[in-house]
């Protein structure tokens, strides 16, 4: 049933599932757009614009990875300042995309990063300024240490474990989902853990051991330990009980994504839902996430998953699926080609080998087979990967939109202002 409503909805916007019209998303990053996007006539010029060459969608991101938003609040800082630009609390610029958007026929949606608090890089936000004690707790080459020491890492991550965070969380989404009842749809973003070294806090040993049943005798080393290779650098190893930590992080997201899904409902039950995550799933247990259906069993692929792990996925709770296709391979036959290098591949999780799931074409089935079918899956590509190579970028941004039913969204704007690649999206998009 809730299939057959998105299919509907889509084809209410004109859109079709299965033809050559399908879904086209344009992400705005909140940092990198935030001088263009700083007035009323250049949103409505890029909305135009995107509108123009076919896109039909766009994700505006509202809530930045330092906890700060782009709209007035009663519980999240402002986000006032960005690279030496300034912007009033009074420019309602979310309230703008959607007059403008909709004059237009376009949808338009916003992105909020969930348990992102903090950016390293700048020593700026959250976890700097309010709430220090919410940062994550890496345990990072045989120490446990805060997140914001690690200045290598700019993303200042949150303990998702902790409730004060999630209620925290919670409230913001909340309170944005009341103030812009005509939001057509809600992306989640980062709603995850920050890599598989965190969090090693002792509430969430406690939590853990709580939900287990579990004692820890040797904690943190008897879930992962540290030990120096051949080189004589140091590398982590998962201890005996990694597979039921595993599960445990996946409840956690899990049981926020129901919190968040019933309390959306109730706010707003034409809202849609939905979540971006990178695809290379057999790794993606780093971040503690399970996307897939619940219907879909990891256990008898996976050393990781234990038989409860099915339990954690929570593509049901969403009515729109992002999968990030971060590979410049393309095809299947791409990769039996390929030699050298394979490419850039430095997001949470991923590692370097050759695997068809590590293609915009692969990796869009290995999703497909997750999901099951119980949500659109639209097929995410990042521009920044094809730097140097627009011919290569408009072949995987077609082959994302081919390969996925709900479509395509790009991540983001800002590269291809900065590249001028409007002719070959264009091209790509409306199959030319």
């Amino acid at each position: 049933m809730k299939r057959l409503v998105i299919l509907i909805l889509l084809c209410a916007f004109g859109l079709t599932v299965g033809g050559q019209t399908k879904p086209k998303y344009m992400w705005i990053d909140c940092e990198a757009n935030y001088e263009r996007m700083g007035s009323a006539d250049s949103i409505k010029f890029y909305l135009e614009k995107l509108k123009e060459i076919g896109f039909t969608d766009v994700v505006v991101d509202v809530k930045s990875i330092m906890g700060e938003v782009l709209y007035k609040s009663d519980i999240a800082p402002f986000m006032g300042e960005w690279d030496g630009e300034y912007r009033s609390e009074g420019f309602d610029m979310m309230g703008i995309f959607i007059k403008e958007g909709h004059k237009l026929g376009m949808r338009v949606h916003a992105s909020l990063n969930i348990f992102a608090g903090g950016h390293n890089f700048f020593n700026r936000g959250v976890i700097y300024k309010r709430h220090p004690e919410w940062q994550s707790q890496v345990y990072w080459e045989g120490k446990i240490i805060p997140i914001s020491q690690m200045k290598w890492n700019y993303n200042g991550m949150m303990n998702p474990a902790n409730p004060e965070v999630q209620a925290y969380q919670l409230s913001i989404l909340e309170e944005f989902a009341k103030k812009y009842k005509k939001l057509d749809g809600l992306i989640l973003d980062r709603m995850r853990f920050d890599n598989i070294t965190s969090d090693f806090s002792d509430l969430s040993r406690k939590l853990f051991e709580e939900y287990s049943g579990i004692e820890v005798k040797n904690f943190p080393d008897d879930i992962l330990y540290w030990v120096k290779n051949n080189e004589g650098k140091m590398e982590y190893k998962t201890g005996e009980l990694f597979p039921e930590w595993s599960e445990w992080r996946a409840m956690v997201i899990k049981n926020f994504m129901q919190d968040v899904h019933n309390m959306l409902r109730r706010v707003n039950s034409k809202l849609l839902i939905g979540d971006y995550t990178g695809a290379w799933y057999p790794t993606y247990y780093h971040v503690g996430v399970n996307f897939a259906s619940k219907e879909y069993d990891p256990s008898k692929e996976f050393w990781w998953a234990t038989p409860n792990y099915k339990n954690t996925g929570y593509a049901e709770l969403l009515d729109i699926y992002m999968t990030g296709l971060y590979y410049t391979t393309v095809t299947k036959e791409d990769l039996d080609n390929a030699t050298g290098n394979p490419g850039r591949r430095d997001e949470p999780g991923m590692d370097n080998s050759r695997t068809y799931w590590y293609t915009v074409e692969g990796g869009s089935e290995l999703v497909k087979e997750l999901t099951q079918g119980v949500v659109p899956v639209v097929g995410s590509i990042y521009v920044e990967q094809y730097e140097g190579d627009e011919k290569l970028f408009g072949r995987a941004v077609k082959q994302a939109l081919d390969s996925n039913e709900g479509g395509m969204m790009l991540f983001d704007m800002s590269h291809i202002v900065t590249r001028n690649w409007w002719d070959v999206l264009e091209k790509s998009i409306k199959g030319n």
